[in-house]
């Protein structure tokens, strides 16, 4: 193992390579300084050229940090992630058609690094079926054309499946807290451990270099066994950047670490806007023991909600990165959580996730249809991907989308146990055609699932094709203030109900004694045994 500069490290790279990055999101154990050294010796050099990168999830700080770096004509010629919405430079980029650009489901991309460690041919999966990610829907090519396909459609004992095909990693950037003199990496300070492992595996299986960036060294032998997550076997070269920060929004926070829990007083309470509005109509989906998973935006709330009204302890919140527990970080710190009780690699999240583990999932909708399709992945001037949207919203089994009637700059106001929109926002979310599917309502009603889609002013479900209105808040007129912001008309459910009053009142709804009376599920077989509850 050598201790390099992250500019030594960047000179590795040459023309053509294959670049593997780990981390996650908003320098969740992202190697920063690397990536840095790398467009300083572009910019300086000129080189290296058409590289690839690939990272399963997005990296940035919707800024200049994190792929953004490499958004440089003639560094990339091709880009493969889950999500380029915290990399709006390099978006543009695939947007403009200068760069291939590929957004595939994040779960899919984590485990294919599994599947390159072990040198299987690939990722078979039924996640991203009757998608944009589907090759019949464009395979999830989003920029410059190419003459490459790397999903494509398979049939194994007469069903559909999707084949996701192999990189040969050429340098693999990847991010630890701790080396000892032999390589091995420690995470003790990374709010994540991502697929650091699985990456530094598939690099190593291909010849490749593996290059960690560390915040400190230690003397041989004095790292617990335990506490290595990559072995220093597979680890080739590590630079020291004592400058990490656990997030690109956060220093350093002991509860994103594990290293301590606070108390639940502690977590922030939401002003009583259209957000907590949807956070709380959201959080009264959650039943006793339920494994959840809570998606970005909007959903985010839905971990303070829960601590406010003191049920945190009676759900499990879950997320792609690999957390078990916990409330979920919102903004910049979001992928991180509190008071988490496990953490384990991001593969093995998804697969639980694909097996169908998620019992409820709450995702954020920007365009939904008349069939209750869902389009969070690209719109006319902005291109987002998918992260673990597919992978989640494919698998739980029931989906929970949430977000705002309309978008830009809506206004409301609650007085009395009433909604009052003061300003409408400027655009529709529910539309006559999606402009890109992420989401296939028509998929869903086939495999049973069950599927809401909750606003602060109206709740709707899935049902025989068709998005019904189930749901209508107090103070708001149908027609006014629902149906005429819609480009279709749903079917009116013959019973309608007003939304709970308690969602627009200050103080809390009472939740914990509601859960509390529900008792915690235990499978049958114990069920026999324990009388039914445990």
């Amino acid at each position: 193992m050598q201790i390099l500069t992250a500019d030594q490290a960047a000179s590795l790279l040459k023309d053509g390579d294959t670049l593997m990055i780990g981390g996650s999101g908003s320098g969740h154990a992202v190697p920063e300084a690397l990536i840095e050294a790398l467009e300083r010796r572009f910019l300086a050099q000129g080189e290296p050229r058409r590289i690839t990168s690939f990272h399963p999830v997005g990296l940035g700080d919707r800024g200049e940090r994190g792929a953004s770096r490499l958004a440089h004509t003639g560094l990339l010629k091709r880009v493969v992630c889950g999500t380029l919405v915290d990399s709006p430079a390099l978006a543009q980029m695939a947007l403009n058609k200068e760069v291939e650009a590929w957004t595939l489901p994040q779960g899919a991309l984590s485990q294919l690094t599994r599947e390159m460690a072990a040198g299987r041919p690939g990722l078979v999966s039924h996640v991203g079926l009757h998608t944009f990610v589907d090759p019949r829907n464009g395979g999830g090519l989003q920029g410059a054309p190419s003459d490459d396909e790397l999903v494509s459609l398979i049939e194994l004992d007469g069903r559909e499946w999707l084949f996701y095909k192999p990189f040969e990693v050429d340098v693999a950037f990847l991010r630890g807290t701790t080396a000892d003199e032999d390589g091995n990496i420690s995470m003790e300070h990374e709010a994540v451990f991502a697929d650091m492992l699985s990456m530094a595996q598939a690099t190593k299986r291909n010849g490749g270099v593996v290059i960690v960036q560390v915040k400190r060294l230690a003397k041989r032998g004095t790292l617990p066994a335990k506490t290595v997550k990559i072995p220093g076997m597979l680890v080739d070269a590590v630079v020291v950047q004592e400058d990490q920060p656990v997030t690109y929004q956060t220093a350093y926070d002991p509860s994103f670490t594990g290293e301590m829990r606070i108390p639940l007083g502690g977590f922030p309470r939401l002003p009583l806007d259209e957000r907590k509005i949807i956070a709380r109509r959201l959080a009264m989906e959650l039943s006793m023991g339920a494994v959840c998973n809570v998606g970005s935006g909007v959903c985010t709330g839905i971990g303070l909600v829960a601590a406010e009204e003191d049920v945190l302890h009676h759900i499990v919140l879950t997320n792609e990165q690999g957390l078990i527990g916990g409330a979920p970080a919102a903004g910049l710190d979001a992928g991180a959580a509190r008071n988490y009780s496990a953490i384990v690699d991001m593969p093995y999240q998804f697969d639980f996730y694909d097996g169908g583990g998620i019992d409820i999932a709450f995702l954020s909708a920007v365009e939904i249809d008349a069939q209750g399709s869902v389009n969070i992945s690209r719109f006319a001037n902005k291109l987002i991907g998918v992260g673990g949207f597919i992978n989640i919203s494919q698998n739980a089994r029931k989906m929970v989308f949430g977000g705002t009637f309309t978008a830009g700059n809506l206004q409301v106001s609650c007085e009395g146990g009433k909604l009052q929109i003061l300003k409408e926002g400027a655009h529709r979310k529910f539309v006559s055609k999606l402009q890109q599917v992420s989401y296939s309502g028509p998929f869903a009603q086939e495999r049973k699932q069950t599927t809401l889609f909750v606003t602060e002013r109206a709740v709707f479900c899935a049902i025989d094709g068709a998005l019904e209105l189930i749901e209508i808040a107090p103070g708001i007129d149908l027609e006014r203030d629902v149906l005429a912001h819609m480009a279709f008309r749903p079917v009116i459910s013959p019973d309608l109900k007003l939304m709970d009053e308690r969602l627009f009142r200050p103080e809390p709804m009472g939740l914990d004694a509601v859960m509390a009376s529900q008792g915690w599920p235990c499978h049958p077989r114990l069920a026999e045994l324990a009388g039914g509850e445990r």
